[in-house]
């Protein structure tokens, strides 16, 4: 996504913004903010963005002015007008300080307690308590947009005047998208919440911004990116009160934003060069990317990975050893020294002036091109010849938006059962994207429209207003402000008749059962391991075997012992039903041969299952019962199709899940609807996967949603907060000491690069520590390497890669050790944590394409 977003909090949360700002004035021969500040160490100073300008310190401030860091502190930390110093409405929330929660505790300290054990409790409660640190009101939200990675690396090597252009049309576009949220985004509610009252979602007059340009990623490669730090503070329209910018339309509108950007950047970069755009594929996960035709992705590759910085690094260490030494170092010695590369080249953010940041990026780019970067970018312009088409609104034929409008509907409902205004507006800007038009008036005119002809095509599903609102509380179009635009819900007929044929099979009791002399022999009696079954367990397989219901459900939460009961109505069923009576489907491969492994039966993910029925005609049994595990991740058709099928064979279908987990990937959400609308739907309740008893309570509420469980968990210190490089290092290395002791962790990252440079510093830790001996290197899909000894895990499913004895193949998620690495780029694997058996062979091709370090 090429706009991102994150919460700015009270008091010092913008500094972070100011760290890189040149402190000197810098060379002022050129004219754009952003090269005012060529040979200047740092980043140019904030300048201030946003309609609410004039309603602060009598107007003295305007759109493009220098934010200067006391203003910044006054309205971003502090919630004051930063000329004046005068409050905006009300202060911000103030959570208790770690000495005052310090004080607290220690004066509810037992006064009996001896002078020795009392100071052991008063460390023990301040060493908490100042890691725990103290929570911050939200102040702002900061906004970063970020041009696509071929446009940075050209706009990198450009000449100083085409740099300026191109950071024009930046400035240009986000200019743009911050009007668009002031205009359709932007509200505050006022009035009482609650059974005694309503809330309004009125406008405001505009939002109050600073922005921050940046040049370069951490990692020193050209990404010229904006921070623009919107304040919490905004003036309502309807009484002229200073009130809070109501943050759930700005989350929820995060990802229409960021593809209004991609497009409307496109639009003024084609209407200014006249060069084409090309989409470009990332991988099986994520969404093709727009970038620069002429833009070579070997340049694109070039500014997108670390492995220059490592390599520039490694050489200076061999050169040290040569002369520490007097000798070359040995192969695994120089595999060590690498591994001390990337642990010191490690991303920290370096200030450097855009003229040493160019001329270095120059430099790489022309070894990749074999000529000189700048007479290249050069080309591009030349190239491009003649001015491309540019549209205008009155050329799209309304027959057109119609036609994308239910375009967008049919790709939407792909992965949504439901869906609100947003998600429809994103949809259509992507459709969009390959068109250019001649002005953001012209773009937005017709996304809108196409938005309107999806919404026209969509099913509401919210009922309209039943009384009409004052007139003080209405919208020019007539629609009541009590209500939020992007807050109705819809769907399509499709989806909605399909989830009654789900009710009308649930519903359903001509299934095959199970008898109750069975059943209660099979919960009497322990399993083959002594377990025995709880009383919640029991209750559910009782009702599960003897419903009759075609489509049935158990809902159970994490480690509510789901498993246990699966196995235990497996063995009644096949008392009763004979051997192989029951088989097990999952939506993911991996969840389906955990369930295989767990339950000893056939199982299948229901896409390869529902191609191999069309293919070869395979279908259920009469009597069977068929256990799909994870139905909160199936979609609605999926599940409507393989029931469908269920129901015409005489088989019963069980879904197993929990409906407070993650929905489907595609449509779905059909698993919680047939959960609620039983009163008597099979519940597992006790959890036994924690030791603590607190614990499982709040592992419960949190579950159901319940705030005070989030309190609950940072009062335990299970949550953290912190700048992002902060909390990425504190996690790291909680995950480094989980391993060193024995314990079985998963360390979670955010975005893809992220986990890219956390699996480097975790191989370069393991094998200067002598976990891993290196050898003979292969790299990666991720551009990173690995050897014997590396744990790697493996991103597409390929039943043609098969173990010696045909048991194991190669499925997407599954993580493997890697026992051998051939001269021709292939791979020897073995699943992770076995010693013997069940090694494969992965061959160069699918390692370099679909391979990464686990």
């Amino acid at each position: 996504m090429t706009v991102s977003m994150r919460v700015m909090s009270a008091g010092d949360g913008y500094e972070y913004l100011l760290r890189t700002v040149a402190a000197g004035d810098g060379d002022r021969s050129l004219s754009t903010p952003l090269t005012r500040y060529y040979t200047e160490e740092g980043t140019p100073p904030g300048f201030w963005m946003g309609s609410g300008l004039p309603y602060l310190g009598g107007g003295e401030l305007a759109e493009g002015g220098q934010v200067s860091e006391a203003q910044l502190q006054l309205l971003v930390g502090m919630g004051r007008d930063p000329i004046t110093g005068e409050p905006l409405g009300e202060a911000y929330r103030r959570y208790a300080s770690v000495q005052e929660r310090v004080d607290q505790r220690v004066a509810d300290l037992n006064p009996e307690l001896g002078p020795v054990s009392r100071a052991e409790q008063v460390a023990a409660i301040e060493a908490e308590e100042a890691e725990r640190g103290t929570r911050r009101a939200v102040a702002g939200y900061d906004l970063t947009f970020s041009v696509p990675k071929s446009l940075s690396a050209w706009w990198g090597v450009a000449d100083a005047g085409t740099q300026s252009l191109i950071a024009d049309a930046h400035h240009q576009a986000v200019a743009e998208v911050i009007a668009f949220l002031e205009r359709e985004v932007a509200t505050t509610r006022v009035g009482a919440a609650g059974p005694e009252g309503a809330v309004a979602h009125v406008d405001v007059a505009g939002v109050l911004a600073t922005a921050f340009d940046h040049y370069d990623s951490r990692s020193g490669d050209p990404q010229l990116h904006t921070h623009v730090a919107v304040s919490n503070k905004v003036l309502t329209v309807q009484d002229q009160k200073w009130r809070t910018l109501a943050g759930r339309p700005v989350h929820a509108s995060v990802v229409a934003l960021s593809e209004l950007y991609n497009a409307t950047l496109a639009d003024r970069i084609t209407g200014m060069f006249g060069i084409e755009w090309e989409a470009r594929e990332r991988g099986r996960d994520r969404n093709p990317a727009w970038e620069l035709a002429p833009v070579p992705e070997e340049l694109v590759a070039e500014f997108s990975s670390r492995s220059r910085q490592i390599e520039e690094e490694k050489t200076r260490l061999i050169d040290s050893y040569r002369a520490k030494h007097g000798r070359e170092p040995s192969a695994k010695t120089i595999l060590k020294l690498r591994a001390q590369a990337t642990l010191a080249t490690r991303p920290e953010k370096r200030v450097q002036s855009l003229a040493a940041l160019t001329a270095n990026w120059r430099h790489r780019a022309g070894e990749i091109l074999g000529e000189d970067a700048t007479a290249w970018a050069r080309t591009l312009t030349t190239a491009a010849g003649e001015q491309a088409a540019l549209l205008r609104a009155d050329d799209v034929p309304l027959d057109t938006i119609t036609d994308l409008g239910q375009s967008v509907v049919a790709v939407v409902g792909e992965k949504r059962s439901t869906w609100r205004r947003w998600n429809l507006h994103s949809e259509a800007s992507r459709q969009l994207m390959g068109v250019r038009f001649a002005s953001s008036e012209d773009r937005e005119a017709i996304t809108g429209l196409v938005t309107d002809a999806a919404e026209q095509a969509s099913l509401r599903l919210t009922p309209p207003e039943l009384s009409s609102s004052p007139l003080l509380f209405r919208r020019p179009d007539g629609s009541s402000r009590f209500r939020h635009p992007s807050a109705v819900l819809y769907s399509t007929e499709e989806l909605l008749a399909a989830e009654d044929r789900l009710l009308d099979r649930s519903h359903a009791t001509t299934g095959p059962t199970v008898e109750l002399a069975t059943v209660e022999k099979i919960t009497s009696r322990p399993d083959a391991e002594g377990r025995r079954l709880g009383a919640d367990q029991a209750d559910a397989l009782q009702r599960v075997a003897m419903s009759g219901r075609v489509v049935d459900v158990l809902v159970g939460p994490a480690g509510a012992g789901k498993t246990t009961a699966m196995s235990a109505l497996k063995r009644a069923w096949e008392q009763q039903h004979g051997a192989g009576s029951v088989v097990g489907l999952a939506p993911s491969e991996n969840a389906a041969q955990v369930l295989g492994e767990e339950l000893g039966i056939e199982t299948e993910n229901t896409a390869r299952w529902w191609q191999m029925h069309r293919l070869h005609d395979t279908t259920f049994d009469k009597d069977q019962l068929v256990i799909l595990d994870e139905a909160s991740l199936a979609g609605t058709g999926s599940l409507d199709r393989i029931t469908g099928l269920a129901e015409q064979t005489g088989a019963k279908v069980l879904l197993v899940g929990d409906w407070s987990q993650l929905q489907a990937v595609d449509a779905g959400g059909a698993f919680g609807m047939l959960v609620h609308d039983r009163d008597d739907a099979p519940e597992l309740t006790d959890v036994h996967r924690f030791t603590q008893s607190w614990e499982r309570s709040n592992s419960l509420a949190l579950r159901h949603g319940r705030i005070p469980a989030i309190d609950t968990l940072i009062e335990h210190d299970r949550v953290r907060g912190g700048e992002q490089d902060a909390m990425v290092d504190a996690a790291y290395t909680a995950w480094r000491e989980d391993l060193q002791a024995g314990r079985a962790s998963i360390l979670v990252a955010e975005t893809r690069d992220t986990v890219t440079q956390l699996n480097e510093r975790a191989r370069a830790d393991l094998i200067l520590d002598g976990t891993i001996t290196p050898g003979r290197e292969v790299t990666l899909r991720d551009g990173t390497q690995a050897s014997k000894g590396d744990r790697v895990i493996t991103r597409e499913n390929d039943r043609r890669l098969r173990s010696k004895n045909g048991k194991n193949w190669v499925r997407n998620g599954d993580r493997w050790t890697i026992t051998a690495v051939s001269s021709d780029g292939s791979i020897t694997v073995r699943p992770a944590g076995r010693r013997f058996g069940g090694s494969l062979v992965l061959p160069a091709a699918y390692v370099a394409d679909q391979v990464e370090l686990g």
